[in-house]
This record gives C-alpha cells, structure tokens and sequence, in this order.
C-alpha cells in the first residue's frame, strides 16, 4: 500500500532513498540530468494548465510525489536500451513518458488517501481532507487523464498498451487490497501478488517505456529490463510494509501500524501469525475506536518480538538480489551500474 504520512515528523527513511538517487543523478551525467530537470517542469506546466480550483491540487500531489523514482526509470531504460545519443525528438518521447507515468502514480495518491481516509502526505493535507471527496476524485481522474493524453502525443499504440496495463494492474490491486482488508487469513502469495499489481506493475512500465522509446532497442530488452524493474519495485513495497510496523515516527514520518489500523494485511503481520499462534487470533477489526493507535503500536511490538520483520526483510532483500543478478550483460558501460544504485536505493529506505 502506498502509505501516506499522517504526522509531521521528517521522513527519514525517504530521506535515505533521495540522497542515493541523488548519486545516481550526478553519476548519470549531463543528459540524464537536463532530462529529469525537464521532466520536473513539464509536470509543472501539465498540472498547472488545469485551471484553478483543480490545477492547485493536482501540483500539491505531484509535488509531494517523492522522489520521481519512476520517471528515472524511464531515463534509465532508455539510456541502457539504446544509442549512446538521443535524438531531440527521442528526447521529447522519453519526456511525455516519464511524466505520463509519474502522473499515474499521482492520480493513485490521490485515491489511495481518499480510500485509506489520510488526512496528511508527507506532512501536507491530502486532496481529500482539505477539498473533500468529490474534489479528490476529480483531481484523481484528471492526473490519470492527462497521463494518457501526454503519452498519446507519442502516437505508439505500444507505448499505450503498456502503461494502460500498469493501470489496469493498479485497479485490480486495489480491489484485492478491499477484499483483504481485516481478513483474518492471507496467503503469502496472494499478499505478493497484491504488491505487483499495486505497485510493481508500474515500475516495470516505467523500464518498458523506456526500452521502447529508445532508438536500438528491442521487444527483448525491454522484457529484460521490465522483469527488473517488477522485482524493484515488489522489493519496494515489501520494505515499506516492514518500515510500517517498525517505525519509529521519527524515521517513517508516520505512526507504526498505519497500514495495520486501516485493516491492511500486510507481510510482516501475515509471518508473525504464522510464527505466534496468539497473534493468529488477531483481529485487525478490533483496533477501531479512540484507543485505535496505541493498540495498533502493541501489535507492531508483537509482531516486531516474534522475527517476522526480519524475515521480511531478508525476503525483499533476495528480491533486490535477484533484479541485480537478472540484468542483460549486454547493456552500455555503466547502464547497469546505475540500475544496480536503483535497486540500492529501495533497500537503502530500511536502513
């Protein structure tokens, strides 16, 4: 689950992630930075040519987007898939697409929060909670309508197919995620698969775009890189689900169990019932109410007790290694390297 942050401690553990795609950045060089520093202002012309009152929301949450982890897959891909010069017009493309996937996973911000009922994101108010629900879904439908408007003016029906599949992937997830919610059992890979539906799918359109814009590529490459990208981005979430129940707030930015408290089964809860027979007794159900909070941080303690955080980890971990170890030996001098710092950062947001 894409957790939102309800409190407004720093988010140090994001933090982490920033500062080693920062080094990405100054190792990828010029082009890859002028890329992403016009990918940044065309999200900015894009939401703000919505008009007002919408325009100003849709900008909120692209800004509190992070750290366009996406968009730098799709530079990265293309970067590995193709010549070493991109044409200005490659450039253009690979542009409309990394903003078109970012703005996806802007318009799921956006949604996810109006779900999960958030009242903050990284420390500002939600679109849900300061406009209201119908204002959050239109400022939802619009980020995903302008995603596929920009991705369109690439006029590559292949380009279309792929990123309406990662959305296809993030609706079905989300319906599994309701389905699942305060469940009282859930199969490890069901949970997996929820993960790749809801956060994995996206990753790895964002490396198929890449491959399939850039000149020299191959179907083949693209399959290769759009395998990484899935595992990154499964390894991604399985974190992000331990750093729930393992907190602190000063780290997370955001009260341990969130995720728990809103009845989302997530990995660490599922090995711990497994392991603690008392805990398979639990019902998420039961932390509703006032004292909701503090009961949600003795679970997280529970759970924590019994070893399934580490676990997890050591399971998101292999998942980082099998990416690494699964990377085309024919990419660019270099290319793989920086991959490789991608799928670094994701582990570095545990630590």
């Amino acid at each position: 689950m894409n957790g939102s942050v309800n409190g407004l401690a720093g988010d140090a553990a994001a933090q982490a992630g920033v500062e080693s795609l920062d080094r990405i950045m100054q190792r990828g060089g010029t082009r890859l930075r002028d890329l992403m520093a016009r990918t940044e202002q065309h999200l900015s012309e894009l939401t703000a040519a919505a008009g007002e009152p919408l325009a100003g929301h849709a900008n909120a949450t692209v800004v509190a987007g992070g750290k366009r982890l996406r968009p730098l897959l799709v530079l990265l891909a293309a970067e590995s898939a193709g010549s070493e010069e991109h044409s200005a017009e490659e450039q253009e493309r690979l542009v409309r697409a990394a903003v078109a996937v970012e703005l996806v996973h802007s318009a799921t911000l956006v949604h996810d929060d109006l779900i999960d009922g958030a009242e903050l994101r990284r420390g500002h108010p939600t679109v849900a909670a300061s406009a209201g629900r119908r204002v959050a879904v239109a400022t939802g439908d619009l980020l995903f309508s302008r995603a596929f408007a920009e991705l369109a003016r690439n006029e590559d029906s292949t380009q279309l197919q792929a990123l309406s599949e990662a959305s296809s992937a993030l609706a079905e997830g989300e319906l599994l995620q309701r389905e699942d919610a305060y469940a009282s059992e859930v199969p490890v890979q069901r949970y997996l698969r929820r993960c790749e539906l809801k956060t994995a799918a996206l990753f790895e359109a964002a490396c198929r775009l890449g491959a399939l814009i850039a000149v020299g590529g191959s179907a083949a490459l693209a399959d290769a890189l759009g395998a990484f990208a899935r595992r990154i981005g499964l390894a991604f979430q399985m974190l992000d689900d331990v750093l729930d129940v393992s907190g602190p707030v000063e780290r997370t930015g955001k009260a341990r169990g969130t995720d728990l408290l809103d009845g989302t089964v997530t990995l660490p809860f599922i090995l711990a019932r497994a392991r603690d027979p008392e805990l398979a007794l639990v019902q998420l159900g039961s932390l509703a109410g006032p004292d909701g909070h503090r009961q949600a941080e003795e679970l997280c303690e529970r759970i924590a007790a019994t070893g399934a955080l580490d676990e997890a980890r050591e399971r998101a971990l292999a998942v980082v290694a099998e990416a690494k170890a699964a990377l085309p030996e024919i990419l660019p001098c270099g290319r793989s390297e920086l991959l490789e710092l991608v799928a670094d950062s994701v582990v570095e947001r545990y630590r």
